[in-house]
């Protein structure tokens, strides 16, 4: 059986129904408490159980990856900008740092979000800090498994967090939930590979990681000259200093489809196996399905099953953290279906 780890409480932070001006997409935040529980009822009517709430790890594993000032940010937020506009509304930057070399930090929340966030898709609600603190402790609790023995393990992380950074938040995302994991098993003594397979690249886990050569992240995503984010994720990003060569992106054109798809997920596999990791974390996006309103790659419920084999064939432990994934009518049975080929794998 795969552990599963869920909180139910995640539905408290809900952007759903909160609508902003983008002339793409009229239903800009699809990143909706629903999805959560649609996945959680597809694995239950799998069976792939069981289920279990997340341990609480406290704040030292989120610590470790991302800064005092972010953690204390979006904890605070909520109630300062209650404070400062005499009333509580949802929280989102109006203005953004874009002189690299300000220093000063502003007193007001408005200038204070500008430091630390790099977009819109991000609103800051009453319960916002709560959820993504155990989103957190569910992929932590996952790690926590699959360090015990457990072969593989699932996150049923929400909101997902692979945009973060160290010191800034963005793309639906508050805290990174993969890479709090990684750095948890890194300092196990583990020697950890990340594969993201989420549409957009994983920016704010290469950040992370971008020098640190104990840790390698491998991201196939849309190409970045087309899609967000847009300034992350080209081919000749490799890592720096001693991290040189521990980053891999693989981005492919926007309709690709599994014929495409497949030899950048084999070059992935083979670079995983040849940096020798002997744990695999996986940022499972099915955002790359077929009309995913986020997406604009054509794969099928039956590619994530063909997927997971292929990963499955690396013979790795593996802690599967959710992010994205949008197309509400085929996400829980797309999720069900890598996960089902993982274990039968």
């Amino acid at each position: 059986m795969l552990p599963i780890f869920y909180d139910p409480h995640h539905v408290r932070h809900d952007p759903a129904g909160l609508h902003t001006y983008d002339p793409r997409n009229a239903a800009y935040y699809v990143e909706v408490a629903r999805r959560g529980e649609l996945i959680h009822h597809a694995l239950q009517a799998a069976g792939l159980g069981p289920i279990q709430p997340p341990q609480d790890w406290g704040m030292a594993p989120l610590a470790a990856v991302h800064t005092p000032a972010l953690l204390e940010l979006l904890a605070t937020a909520y109630q300062q900008l209650a404070r400062e506009a005499g009333a509580p509304r949802p929280v989102i930057p109006e203005t953004y740092q874009v002189n690299p070399a300000g220093v000063r930090r502003p007193r007001t929340i408005f200038g204070r979000l500008g430091q630390h966030c790099f977009d819109i898709a991000s609103p800051i609600f009453a319960h916002t800090w709560d959820v993504a603190y155990w989103s957190a402790q569910v992929a932590l609790s996952a790690a926590a498994a699959v360090q015990a023995g457990q072969p593989w393990a699932y996150a049923l992380c929400r909101p997902p967090g692979h945009h973060a950074t160290a010191d800034m938040y963005g793309g639906f995302c508050y805290l990174n939930n993969a890479a709090i994991a990684a750095q948890w098993l890194a300092g196990q003594g583990r020697r950890v590979a990340i594969l993201d397979v989420d549409y957009h690249h994983g920016n704010g886990t290469q950040a992370i990681f971008y020098t640190r050569p104990g840790i390698f992240f491998c991201s196939i995503h849309a190409d970045p000259l087309d899609e967000y984010p847009y300034y992350w994720g080209y081919a000749d990003e490799r890592g720096a200093g001693p991290g040189l060569g521990t980053t891999l992106n693989l981005p492919l054109p926007l309709g690709c489809d599994e014929a495409g798809y497949w030899p950048a997920l084999q070059t992935a596999c083979a670079a995983i196996a040849a940096f020798a990791a002997d744990v695999l974390v996986i940022s499972l996006g099915v955002d790359t399905f077929v009309g995913d309103p986020a997406g604009g790659f054509r794969l099928h419920t039956g590619s994530y099953g063909r997927m997971a084999r292929e990963i499955a064939a690396l013979k790795l432990p593996a802690l599967i953290i959710q992010e994205g994934g949008y197309r509400l009518d085929a996400l829980g049975e797309n999720v069900a279906a890598f996960l089902s080929a993982l274990c039968g794998g």
